[in-house]
């Protein structure tokens, strides 16, 4: 048996699901917001179907390591989507004119910084007991550790956040 093939497979797998779970998330917004509940309620089932295929994947590839390393490697991807892929996203967008694209771009760019920051701010205090509270925008992704006035990336109000 090819282990490296399989586990290109498992991650190739991984990718698969996570990307349909997404998908059918999105999906089921929509028939919510189209009024076909049923639909919307299949579409959240199956969402969660295949996160559980996505998690069970990436745990038999051993991509899951200690919380120290797993949060080294959230701030290394964290950081390349702000630094390098969206900023060349951004410019791509640009140059087409789409600018619905650059403005979902931005935030996500913008957010991941944020992101990147509070995984730093995890690893360098992993020993930490006191529980912390993350406050997420629904609109654009940022992360707080308390609740904004409004959220300093795309600017709706604070009370909308999510608590976590």
């Amino acid at each position: 048996m090819n282990e490296n093939k399989t586990l290109d497979n498992l991650m190739e797998a991984f990718a698969g699901e996570s990307q349909a779970n997404r998908k059918y998330l999105a999906y089921a917004k929509k028939a919510e917001k189209d009024g076909n509940l049923n639909a919307a309620k299949l579409f959240k089932a199956a969402s969660d179907a295949e996160t559980i295929h996505a998690l069970k994947h990436f745990d038999v590839a051993n991509k899951v390591s200690s919380t120290e390393e797993n949060l080294k490697d959230a701030v290394e991807g964290e950081t390349h989507e702000y630094k390098d892929m969206y900023p060349d996203f951004i410019k791509v967008a640009e140059a087409e004119g789409n600018k619905a694209a650059v403005t979902s771009f931005t935030f996500a760019m913008k957010a991941e910084e944020v992101h990147a920051r509070l995984y730093q701010e995890a690893l360098d205090n992993l020993a930490q007991t006191e529980e912390v509270f993350y406050y997420l925008c629904p609109v654009c992704g940022n992360i707080e550790k308390f609740v904004p006035e409004k959220c300093s990336i795309c600017g709706i109000p604070g009370s909308k956040f999510i608590k976590y």
